[in-house]
């Protein structure tokens, strides 16, 4: 890992791992002195060939003792950075800033019972690496992680998912963590079919989870597209929930994924 400047630093892809032609995972070197909260993002840069960079941020996956940092991304077509990071080889270097970002972390809120991780997409990634956070499963009860993607084939993460529940130091209590897919162009298995929002509305969710949101026993975190953060923000306040702040914690934290 070579410094750059006082801001960021570059580091090696050491693996990369192809879900759907649209969406991959990769992970580079992990300088010893990086240090972020589960839930935070970091920022990445790739040099376009006349030079210039492109920055982009991505929320960590990895546990906060991982010797690595891994990430999840979406290709978009023609986009500036995806299009430079779909032909990045192990080996290659990428550009990282040296402090992470972002509040889309437990300590927003006060201890509840119930810790809801709402996804669409690429906006899983946070959660987990809150999973793989002993302290989370210290202060909940139940975890209740729901993917939202169009098709199977997106539901990446399925079998670390599952593996999160075996952990050596929370195995005793694997059956708290609850895996919820849900498909909106699909149909498999025991994935809820529809779109997050109105899966909440409907209390669909609730009922395919058997656990009632109310404010006062559940903490809600929302990550995914703009247009899903908006919906699931409307629909969690009609169900009585408030956005927390360090100043005023409350039940709904948000991020966009992109």
């Amino acid at each position: 890992m070579m410094l750059l400047d006082d801001k960021a630093t570059t580091a090696r892809v050491l693996w990369k791992r192809q879900w759907t032609p649209k969406l991959l995972s990769f992970r580079i070197a992990r300088d010893a002195a990086y240090r972020f909260v589960p839930g935070q993002f970091a920022r990445l840069g790739l040099r376009k060939p006349n030079g210039s960079l492109v920055w982009r941020a991505y929320s960590i996956v990895s546990a906060s003792w991982d010797d690595h940092l891994e990430f999840y991304s979406i290709i978009v077509p023609g986009g500036q950075f995806t299009s430079l990071l779909n032909s990045v080889a192990t080996g290659d270097e990428i550009l990282i800033e040296r402090q992470a970002y972002g509040f889309l972390t437990t300590n927003r809120f006060t201890d509840g019972r119930d810790l809801w991780m709402l996804a669409t997409g690429t906006g899983l990634a946070p959660f987990l690496s809150i999973l793989q956070d002993e302290e989370t499963w210290r202060r909940f009860e139940r975890l209740i992680l729901v993917h939202g993607v169009r098709e199977t084939a997106e539901l990446a993460y399925r079998e670390e998912i599952v593996a999160l529940r075996k952990h050596p130091l929370w195995a005793e209590h694997g059956e708290r963590l609850i895996y919820q897919p849900v498909l909106s162009r699909d149909t498999h298995g025991d994935a809820l079919r529809g779109r997050i929002p109105a899966l909440l509305a409907s209390q669909a969710l609730e009922e395919r989870t058997g656990i009632a949101l109310t404010p006062e026993h559940s903490r809600v975190m929302v990550c995914g597209s703009p247009a899903m953060v908006e919906d699931t923000h409307r629909a969690l306040i009609a169900k009585g929930c408030r956005l927390s702040r360090l100043s005023a914690p409350a039940q709904i934290a948000v991020e966009n994924g992109w």
